[in-house]
């Protein structure tokens, strides 16, 4: 039986919470008032009131802490030791939908480094999370990342680009190189769960740039925790709560980054 510490349980009242008007939303997807954001990228009313919710619980027990958020920004900027990172829906286009492939998540950072987070599928009810020396876990269950020894044998899991990067043909480039050396690629929409899949074995590695530090931050210290290895390639330093991510099971590790690293030849 895991033991939970405090931040752990105050994580997972604060997602319980705030699923409950989430899972309604997603039942009367219709009535929602959606805005545009941007081109490919919108929010809705859902993703703003979950967001709220999920602030107003932390504060309660932290009124100090900091907080990124997706829809907010920063609050508390002063506050550089401990930091709730957060993503309300991860996922927003599966959900406005009508696919259940989306989460709340939501990481624990001390001093710089993740000590705990929480990743929640409301409508599958799975709840994955861990923190830092305790394991990781699916509901109450132990997870662990896949065995694969071999990259030509794995499932890999992507997102690709968003409609106004700059770099989109590299990163189509990548996913056919990445493609044509694994068994398959697969891109489900929700980077929070692509990582939480890769902790649980579902997928072998996860890769994707340019994604939001908010989206990952929780399933950073889940996939840790159940062996697996996180690393950031090719950082920008102008744009910290941007990244480029390599998660996999840490068997194939060093064979995926060679693949993205190795430069095409004419």
């Amino acid at each position: 039986m895991r033991l939970n510490s405090p931040q752990i349980n105050l994580i997972t009242k604060a997602c319980m919470k705030a699923s409950r008007s989430l899972i309604r939303d997603f039942g009367e997807l219709e009535n929602l008032q959606v805005s545009s954001k941007g081109p490919g990228d919108f929010v809705s009313s859902a993703d703003k009131r979950t967001e709220r919710i999920l602030i107003e619980e932390l504060q309660k027990a932290h009124p100090d802490y900091g907080i990124i958020t997706e829809e907010t920004g920063i609050i508390n900027k002063s506050n550089l030791n401990n930091k709730w990172i957060i993503d309300p829906i991860d996922g927003t286009m599966n959900f406005l939908n009508g696919i259940p492939q989306f989460a709340i998540s939501i990481g624990y950072e001390e001093d710089g480094e993740i000590k705990c987070g929480v990743i929640f599928n409301p409508i599958l009810n799975e709840m994955f999370c861990a923190e830092k020396g305790n394991g990781a876990y699916l509901n109450n269950s132990r997870i662990r990342a896949s065995n694969k020894k071999k990259l030509k044998d794995s499932i890999i899991v992507t997102g690709g680009p968003k409609g106004d990067s700059k770099i989109r043909e590299k990163i189509f480039s990548e996913y056919i190189k990445v493609s044509n050396n694994v068994s398959n690629v697969r891109k489900f929409g929700s980077a929070a769960l692509d990582i939480a899949y890769v902790a649980c074995g579902r997928f072998d590695g996860y890769w994707q740039r340019e994604i939001n530090y908010w989206d990952i931050a929780a399933g950073i210290i889940i996939l840790k925790e159940a062996g697996g290895f996180v690393n950031f390639f090719d950082e920008n330093e102008n744009l910290p709560l941007k990244k480029n991510i390599l998660a996999t099971n840490s068997n194939i590790h060093e064979e995926l980054m060679s693949l993205i690293n190795k430069k095409d030849i004419e």
